[in-house]
């Protein structure tokens, strides 16, 4: 988001006042950006609990069993192919003795936090890139490090997420810098 705002000044003949009118739009499309990837967030967190609690009731009201079990294995799609009819059995009895559940799905506490989490992470993961431009005078070096910047973060974003999927976190940070690199030249082609 922050690249097609940098990427639209033109360093060569850009004044002061063009690089502020740049930071005050990457930042309020960071900050806009970011509310809505909150509000897309609780949207589906409230999507999923109210899924979760429809399953809940489908499972309790089955007036046959077996109906009722293949409900909590889809449910369960991982563990639930793995458990055998007597273990299903034993989760809809037990599924049946808990209290009335609520009419309509609620977002918690922690739904919130994840909203707010989900804000910080898309505005605070783009605001180093506008740093530059802030701090330094020269709009061209200030261009050169905010580029830097962006490989930067591209490879510390793909390196985390090789470790956490379990691939290799070099070979996908590396992976996630070409990648960017080719969405951020098709931005400025289609004239982002």
């Amino acid at each position: 988001m922050v690249l097609t705002f940098t990427g639209s000044l033109s360093v060569y003949e850009a004044g002061r006042e063009d690089v502020r009118t740049m930071l005050v739009g990457a930042l309020g499309c960071n900050l806009a950006w970011g509310l809505i990837d909150a509000v897309f967030y609780l949207m589906g967190s409230l999507a999923e609990k109210s899924r979760e609690l429809s399953t809940f009731r489908a499972v309790r009201e089955a007036a046959d069993p077996e109906h009722a079990q293949r409900l909590i294995a889809e449910a369960l799609p991982v563990v639930g192919s793995g458990l055998e009819p007597n273990e299903l059995e034993a989760m809809r009895r037990r599924l049946k003795q808990f209290p009335e559940p609520p009419r309509r799905a609620r977002l918690g506490k922690d739904d919130w936090r994840g909203g707010l989490g989900v804000f910080l992470l898309v505005f605070l993961s783009t605001f180093p890139v506008t740093i530059p431009f802030i701090v330094m005078r020269d709009a061209v070096r200030a261009m050169r490090v905010s580029n830097a910047i962006a490989v930067v973060l591209l490879f510390t974003a793909g390196y985390a997420f090789g470790r956490l999927t379990g691939r290799r976190p070099v070979w996908v940070g590396a992976a996630m810098v070409v990648f960017g690199s080719i969405l951020v030249g098709l931005t400025i082609a289609l004239g982002g």
